[in-house]
């Protein structure tokens, strides 16, 4: 049984026993952080009502002291009790008792009991705190991190003597700190930032020359900011990433998507999140063609994967020397290097062995019984998944090209633009093209071809958010595939249309051009060989994040912390497996930075300067195709983007914000939306045609549009504000041109 008096720093004095406030002060005095001495009045107390022993306990400590309430429902994550209990200051021991029962009566205060209500906490016991009073010269809170703007920027406010007064507001904050004094605060706020694992609000008091910490809890109305943009003058596109991560990403998703992209120049990062969004800075991948004098070279190579500029934006330079920059270049050279090697010597293997070893993986993590259990497995096998296998397959995805610009120019040159677009398409003949996979599958399903679990076990891994981990899996959703089959048009009609205007189109080169027809087929061959590689790397690096997902749900269940783990970095999902539960109080800042950032319309495709998401969104004024914070760049008044896929076709148009809408789209309708992904291929098979907002050449709208045979215009940047639903349009997929008709 707790006893009914604790010293301040022992062991026992856990959350139940002695309160969120008692619990904190025991933890920061057993870290060696200066805390007036004192000691608990035990929950037990509270319930029985007794005080035995508090008068000696006092005594021994000697006064006045500080009586301070400290519930069970104080200082949790989210919930600080801020204001709600009493404190009695410069208490001697004639009025000891007195204070305490104030102390205890004040958890069944009106205001006290009205805040548990709206929070949801049905019941709470009260413990006291008796601490020596220090007689302040002066005091103040100390904000580890900005409460306003969540940036990792200390706030002090100070008061001559005791702090009620700034709590009150009975007098102004103001920085009464001497540059040494400030910096020996801050030092203490770092410690117990880092003895918490988050921005914390600490009370501190100055006597003399020594500071004495009276309370720190998480800053628990922390507005937390995701926005790389803010750190300098860069120019940022999702074109590229966008379609694979296309929504705000929970921070577990980011922490493992930063394993694949974390290279640098310098000080500079080649990715960042931009208010829960993934996105490239272009102003680093131009970085070396500047400093080896073929900047524009590299710009227009990189339109293929990254996107269109918008004509007006120039890209900024990093800050950088030439020297730097090729210095910079060379010394982070060799984890790419490696990869490529890795990617060319063991992909092959890991594509094929990839499925048999995240089954086993999946297996394995069910099996685990205990939090130990699942982090030994992390250790032993998952972590190898992550850090080796992942990049190697996304070196695979990224590395291996589908077709040079340079040879389709040739080929269009040859035989025009139709042909060479039709003679560019069907890849997913033979091994398979990946992004074909979930459709074709469909479409054998339905055919009796093929079980619900073979499709599963196949293409159960692919879907509109597969690379956020905490979106469910087809495989995990019977009703997925229902769904899909509701709706799917037929595949296979429009397959054997493509097949036939193939055939054609080979018919017509070899004819007109019989020596150069071998060539260009081997040509062909060897593109198709490298875009089903490409795609099926991808494919086999979503079904290892699958395995993440599969690894987190697991840690939260055995943790009995649910889906809060969705919201910490994997490397704080292992720390709180090891047992390290405080990290949980990040959890509601950071969830709720993620609703509201998931709460406003997708971000433009590219950003120069600093972006403020939320402002953008309120803006009347918002451009869905770019925000260039260094000028004002005229919107372009038409609708044109890459000619994904050849074709005319005039139809009504859909415009659809969401995969999860497709059951508006009609058959025969002009799909409109900012970007595809595989989760939207289905709906393909309905479309005359495809217009996207983000996509390049080598986007998956395009892919897939060229092999289905139909049109499709790709990375138009303001389609989706251009165009309504109901709008007559002419898309001609050959020139990259949408026509309002009506």
């Amino acid at each position: 049984m707790i006893p009914l008096i604790l010293p301040l720093d022992d062991s026992r004095a856990a959350l139940a026993a002695v309160g969120g406030k008692g619990e904190s002060l025991a933890r920061l005095v057993r870290a060696g952080l200066p805390v007036p001495a004192g000691f608990h009045l035990t929950t037990r107390a509270y319930r029985e009502r007794s005080m035995e022993g508090v008068l000696e306990a006092f005594r021994e400590l000697g006064g006045p002291v500080a009586v301070r309430s400290s519930a069970t429902a104080e200082d949790l994550p989210g919930l600080s009790f801020a204001g709600q209990h009493d404190t009695v200051l410069n208490v001697s021991e004639d009025g000891l008792f007195d204070a305490v029962l104030r102390c205890w009566d004040s958890l069944r205060s009106e205001r006290a009991v009205a805040y548990r209500e709206r929070n949801g906490i049905s019941s709470a016991e009260m413990a006291v705190v008796v601490q020596r009073m220090v007689p302040a010269e002066v005091s103040g809170v100390l904000f580890t991190a900005d409460p306003v703007t969540g940036r990792p920027e200390p706030v002090v406010n100070a008061v001559r003597g005791l702090g009620e007064a700034l709590v009150s507001g009975e007098e102004n904050p103001a920085d009464l700190l001497s540059g040494d004094q400030r910096a020996a605060l801050l030092s203490l706020g770092r410690r117990i930032e880092a003895l918490y694992g988050t921005p914390m609000d600490v009370e501190w008091a100055l006597t003399g020359s020594e500071f004495q910490i009276l309370q720190a809890r998480p800053i628990t109305a922390l507005r937390v900011e995701w926005n790389d943009s803010l750190d300098g003058d860069y120019l940022w596109s999702n074109g590229n990433v966008g379609e694979a991560v296309p929504e705000v990403m929970t921070p577990v998703t980011w922490s493992l998507v930063k394993v694949l992209s974390s290279m640098t120049i310098g000080p500079h990062r080649i990715s960042g999140n931009i208010g829960g969004r993934f996105y490239l800075n272009i102003s680093t991948y131009t970085a070396l063609g500047s400093a080896i004098g073929k900047a524009d070279e590299m710009r227009r190579s990189g339109e293929e994967t990254f996107g269109r500029i918008p004509a007006g934006v120039t890209v900024p330079p990093l800050p950088m020397s030439r020297a730097a920059i090729l210095g910079a270049v060379l010394r982070g050279a060799g984890g790419p290097l490696t990869q490529q090697i890795l990617y060319r010597t063991r992909l092959p293997r890991l594509v094929r062995d990839n499925p048999g070893r995240c089954s086993a993986a999946h297996k394995a993590i069910a099996a685990c019984a205990t939090p130990a259990a699942l982090l030994e497995l992390w250790r032993r096998d998952l972590d190898q998944l992550l850090r080796v296998v992942c990049p190697v397959l996304d070196a695979g995805a990224r590395m291996i090209a589908g077709g040079p610009a340079a040879f389709r120019r040739r080929l269009a040159a040859l035989v025009g633009e139709q042909d060479a677009a039709t003679l560019l398409t069907g890849f997913h003949d033979g091994a398979g093209l990946a992004s074909m996979g979930p459709l074709v599958g469909l479409a054998k399903l339905r055919s009796g071809q093929i079980d619900r679990d073979t499709f599963a076990q196949t293409w159960g891994h692919r879907c509109a958010g597969e690379f956020e981990i905490s979106a469910p899996r087809p495989a995990e959703d019977p009703e997925w595939i229902t769904r899909q089959l509701e709706t799917l048009a037929d595949p296979e009609a429009l397959l054997a249309r493509q097949a036939s205007a193939r055939s054609q189109a080979w018919d017509r080169l070899s004819a007109a051009h019989p020596g150069e027809a071998a060539k260009i087929r081997k040509r062909l061959d060897r593109i198709g060989e490298g875009a089903r590689a490409r795609e099926q790397a991808r494919s086999e690096m979503v079904r290892a994040f699958w395995v993440m997902r599969a690894f987190v749900l697991r840690a939260g269940e055995l943790t009995s912390s649910g889906d809060d783990l969705f919201f910490l970095p994997i490397d704080d999902v292992l720390r709180v497996l090891d047992g390290d539960t405080s990290l949980l109080d990040r959890v509601p800042a950071q969830r709720q930075a993620y609703e509201r950032y998931r709460a406003l319309p997708a971000y433009p495709a590219v950003i120069r300067g600093r972006f403020d998401p939320e402002s953008w969104a309120a803006s009347p004024d918002r451009r869905a195709d770019l925000h260039d914070a260094s000028t004002d760049v005229p919107m372009p008044s038409d609708v044109t983007g890459f000619p994904g896929s050849a074709g005319v076709v005039e139809g009504v148009a859909r415009v659809l914000a969401r995969v999860e809408d497709g059951d508006a789209l009609r058959q025969g309708e002009i799909l409109v939306t900012t970007v595809t992904n595989i989760g939207w291929t289905p709906l393909f098979t309905r479309a005359a045609a495809v217009v996207t907002d983000v996509g390049a050449p080598l986007s998956h709208a395009a892919i897939v549009a060229r092999e289905l045979g139909i049109p499709a215009v790709v990375g138009c940047g303001n389609a989706t504000t251009r165009i309504a639903t109901g709008d007559v349009v002419r898309v001609d997929g050959a020139r990259g041109t949408v026509t309002k008709v009506r």
